[in-house]
């Protein structure tokens, strides 16, 4: 779908939420694959609606690890936390496919949204819902076998093809909490049974559907209904 902000907004039926002076200072947004729409750390400016496509939601551990959150489809809200606690991103969000966000200024939602009723009980339970899933997702999914999270992982790094490009299994591993060396061993289980093939830098999925039995259902998805 192309269009402008508010075409996006009708569909999500949402645009009754925002004042027509604030859609006009929307802008929209597209990333392709693996480029990185926000970066933990950094300062935030601007609230993100996604709109089209997948993003991969990280966070930095204090020993240094990455450790993946969730898979993250439309729609979600990106930079809500960071707008009411005013603080600098507090995840990493990388676009998994290609990805269209509506970009809103934290300067035009504090200037104009800031006494609008349905905006404010919209943020509170879309932030409530949120810190809900993060409890689950770093309380729970850690309990998952490792086989459990490689399936996951992959089911949710290919959503349109079969192949997962430029795929890093140190970093993998991180982001799944496990060992470079585990990690491998189950990725070569999935190729012995004929489910993947992995080469330099990618990995292909041959038989989705062994890898979604065994996942049983996508753990770094789950939940994410809105």
């Amino acid at each position: 779908m192309k269009g402008a902000p508010s075409d996006y907004l009708k569909v999500f039926q949402m645009d009754g939420l925002f004042p027509d002076n604030v859609q006009q200072q929307m802008k929209l947004r597209t990333y392709p694959a693996g480029r990185k729409l926000l970066t933990q750390g950094e300062d935030a400016t601007a609230m993100l609606i996604l709109v089209e496509g997948k993003v991969k939601v990280s966070m930095l551990s204090p020993e240094g690890k990455r450790l993946i959150l969730a898979f993250k489809t439309p729609l979600d809200i990106v930079g809500d936390v960071e707008y009411i606690s005013n603080g600098p991103l507090i995840n990493t969000v990388e676009s998994v496919m290609n990805t269209t966000v509506i970009e809103i200024p934290y300067t035009i939602l504090r200037h104009e949204m800031a006494h609008n009723a349905a905006w404010l009980q919209f943020l509170l339970e879309t932030i409530t819902k949120k810190f809900e899933l993060k409890s689950h997702t770093m309380n729970f999914n850690s309990l998952y076998p490792v086989d459990v999270r490689v399936a996951s992982y992959l089911l949710s790094m290919t959503p349109v093809n079969e192949k997962m490009e430029s795929a890093s299994l140190v970093d993998m591993a991180d982001l799944i909490g496990t060992s470079y060396r585990h990690l491998n061993r189950v990725l070569s289980q999935f190729q012995k049974e004929g489910w993947i093939t992995k080469s330099r830098g990618s990995i292909e999925i041959l038989n989705r559907a062994s890898i979604l039995e065994l996942a049983g259902e996508n753990i770094y998805e789950k939940g994410d209904e809105r």
